[in-house]
């Protein structure tokens, strides 16, 4: 699928004059594939998770963020592919405009793809999505270890989708340092907290 086609829900649910989020579809450098967790301080706090499959992120909502204990059983909610720059996007997003809220990245790095058929052989990332079962290794600077992302029928997702399960995976070995107080967390990427990014767009915006 084409990737203007991939972003079309994206970029319809957002006005590109008021939000600074990036419209892409420019791809940044560095080795991948990469994924990033950002908090999203919205209508309700939550934990936005996103994988680069392709030239796209995909994205999913998990309202308790991601944990390292195998028994926790995350729900995680699909929402739109989002451009490959959101993996860098911090700040806040305008009251009113779609997902209004300030963002902060809280993990960042790359995964390596490990899903396999039942011959053990590899199968393509993006089609192990397709399936509904995918594994990875993440190597962030909070999350690592061998997880799974696992689609579950009769489950509410956005726009009636099926809704997914994130869970690491039982045997490997995952670190993490535990998930946060949302309104505690440091930002990987700047080292601030949700409160101090708003705080910083309300100072920018009085000196404009």
């Amino acid at each position: 699928m084409a990737e203007r086609d991939r972003l079309r829900d994206y970029r319809g649910k957002r006005d590109f004059d008021r939000t600074g989020e990036p419209r892409g579809p420019g791809a940044p450098a560095g080795d991948g594939p990469r994924f990033v967790v950002q908090i999203h301080d919205a209508s309700t706090m939550h934990f936005d998770f996103r994988l680069q499959v392709d030239d796209v992120l995909k994205s999913w909502s998990i309202p308790k963020g991601p944990s390292a204990d195998p028994k926790d059983k995350r729900l995680a909610v699909p929402t739109e592919d989002h451009p490959l720059e959101y993996q860098e996007f911090e700040g806040v997003i305008p009251r009113g405009e779609y997902g209004g809220g300030t963002v902060i990245v809280w993990d960042h790095g790359t995964y390596e793809p490990l899903s396999h058929d039942r011959e053990g052989r590899p199968v393509d990332f993006a089609e192990s999505l397709e399936r509904g079962h995918a594994t990875f290794r993440l190597s962030g600077s909070k999350l690592h270890g061998e997880y799974a992302l696992t689609r579950f029928r009769g489950g509410r997702g956005g726009d009636g989708e099926d809704a997914w399960l994130l869970v690491k995976r039982a045997g490997g070995v995952a670190r993490a340092r535990g998930t946060p107080d949302p309104r505690r967390a440091r930002s990987a990427k700047s080292g601030r907290t949700l409160a101090q990014v708003a705080s910083d767009a309300d100072a920018a915006a009085a000196g404009e």
